[in-house]
C-alpha cells in the first residue's frame, strides 16, 4: 500500500536519503505543497477577507475530516492552535492551584517540562505512574485514576519513548469516579497512525494531536477535541475564542462559546490548516484510513523484525500493541543513530532508545536497504 509516488517533491529534494523517522518529521505529500501555496494566494487575493474564508470554509472542512477520522458525532468540539502546549496551558488555567495531576513517567517533553515547572512553583502536585512493567500499566494507572484524588488526568494514547499503546483506554476513562476531573489524552502518536474511535468517550475526554507527525501536515497545526461542559471559561483565552466580538468590541460580560472554540487562542499562521486539509482529503480520495496506514506499518515492522541484526532489545517486547515505530534499547543508541545518519538514513533516539518509524512512503525495498545499512555500520 505504499504511496511513495505521492511524496515526489520530498524524495527529489534528496534522492539518496532513506527516511525512517516516521514517528517524528514525516515527509510531506505533494498535495501539501499546493495547499501551502493556496494559503499564500488566498491571502493575496482576499487580504483581510481571507479570515472569513478560513473560518467559514477551510477550518470547518478540516474539522469535519478530523471528526470522521476520530468517529466523533460532530466537528464543533474541535479547535486549532499552533502547538499542543497552548492547549495544555489553557486547560490548566481552568483550575485554581495547586492542581492535583495524575500522569505517567513517559509523557512528551512539553508536558513533562511544564508540569515539573508548575511543581517547582507550588502550582501543581503531580503523581506519575511508571509505564514499566508494561503488562501491568493499565491496571496500575486505572487504580490511580479511580481514586478520585485528581483534578486533571493526562496520559498518552501511544507513548513517544517506546511506542507502547495504552490498552483499553476507553475503560480507563470510564473508570474515573470524579466526574469533575478533566481527562486529557495526548493522541499525537495515535492520530493517523492507528484507528481511533473517540465516540464512546467523546463526552468525557479531551483529545489533543497535530499535524507534525503522522498527519504529515508539518508544524503549526494542532487540534483539540473538548468534551461538553468541561472548562466553560478558560482563564487563558485569546481573541479567536470571541471572534464575533472583533467588530463590536468587548462588553462588560466576556462570553464564551459552548463548543470547542472556547479553548481557542489568538492569531496563528493558518497555512498548516490548509496543509492538513489537503493531506486528509488526499488520503480520503485514495481510500486510505488510519487502519490501512497502521496495517502497512505493521507489515514493514514484521519484515524488519524477521531479519537478523536488530540494533538492540525491542521495547516493549513482542506481544504488546505498539504504534507505527519500533524502539530498541541499547547503550549505543546515539552512536548507531549517528553512524546511520552519516550514511543518509534518518532515525532518531531518546536516551538509550533508538526509534525506527514506518510509514506509507516506504515499501519492502526500503526496509531491505535499511537492514543493509544496519549490517554494514555494525560491522564497521
Amino acid at each position: 500500500m505504499s504511496l511513495k509516488e505521492g511524496f515526489s517533491r520530498f524524495f527529489e529534494a534528496d534522492p539518496d536519503r532513506l527516511h525512517f523517522a516516521a514517528h517524528s518529521h514525516h515527509p510531506w505529500p505533494d498535495v501539501s505543497f499546493d495547499a501551502h501555496a493556496r494559503a499564500w494566494l488566498d491571502a493575496a487575493e482576499m487580504a483581510d477577507d481571507k479570515w472569513d474564508h478560513i473560518f467559514g470554509t477551510v477550518i470547518p472542512r478540516t474539522r469535519e475530516r478530523i471528526a470522521k477520522v476520530l468517529d466523533l458525532d460532530g466537528s464543533n468540539s474541535l479547535t486549532f492552535a499552533p502547538n499542543t502546549h497552548e492547549f495544555l496551558v489553557r486547560i490548566f488555567s481552568c483550575f485554581d492551584p495547586p492542581v492535583r495531576i495524575l500522569s505517567t513517567g513517559s509523557e512528551f517533553h512539553s508536558f513533562t517540562r511544564q508540569s515539573r515547572r508548575w511543581e517547582e512553583e507550588g502550582l501543581a502536585i503531580v503523581d506519575r505512574v511508571p509505564t514499566q512493567p508494561f503488562d501491568t500499566f493499565a491496571e496500575r494507572f486505572t487504580a490511580e485514576a479511580r481514586s478520585g484524588a485528581h483534578d486533571l488526568i493526562y496520559v498518552s494514547q501511544v507513548f513517544f519513548d517506546s511506542g507502547f499503546v495504552v490498552p483499553e483506554l476507553d475503560r480507563i476513562v470510564s473508570s474515573v469516579s470524579e466526574e469533575r476531573a478533566f481527562f486529557v489524552i495526548d493522541g499525537y502518536h495515535g492520530f493517523m497512525a492507528r484507528p481511533t474511535d473517540l465516540g464512546p468517550i467523546q463526552d468525557r475526554a479531551f483529545y489533543i494531536a497535530g499535524g507534525y507527525k503522522y498527519a504529515m501536515s508539518g508544524e503549526g497545526v494542532c487540534f483539540m477535541h473538548s468534551p461538553p461542559g468541561y472548562g466553560p471559561r478558560p482563564v487563558d483565552t485569546g481573541w479567536y475564542a470571541g471572534f464575533g466580538q472583533l467588530e463590536s468590541g468587548i462588553g462588560r460580560d466576556l462570553p464564551y462559546a459552548e463548543d470547542g472554540s472556547r479553548f481557542a487562542g489568538a492569531t496563528y499562521d493558518p497555512s498548516g490548516v490548509y496543509r492538513m486539509d489537503s493531506v486528509l482529503g488526499w488520503l480520503e480520495a485514495e481510500g486510505v484510513g488510519p487502519g490501512d496506514i497502521h496495517a502497512h506499518a505493521r507489515r514493514l515492522q514484521d519484515g524488519f523484525l524477521a531479519s537478523a541484526g536488530a540494533p538492540g532489545e525491542l521495547t516493549p517486547g513482542r506481544g504488546f500493541e505498539r504504534g507505527n515505530f519500533l524502539t530498541f534499547e541499547t547503550d549505543e543508541a546515539a552512536d548507531i543513530y549517528q553512524r546511520m545518519h552519516d550514511r543518509g538514513v534518518v532515525t532518531d533516539y531518546r536516551g538509550n532508545r533508538l526509534r525506527v518509524g514506518f510509514g506509507i512512503y516506504q515499501d519492502g525495498d526500503d526496509v531491505d536497504r535499511l537492514l543493509e545499512v544496519i549490517r554494514e555500520t555494525s560491522d564497521s
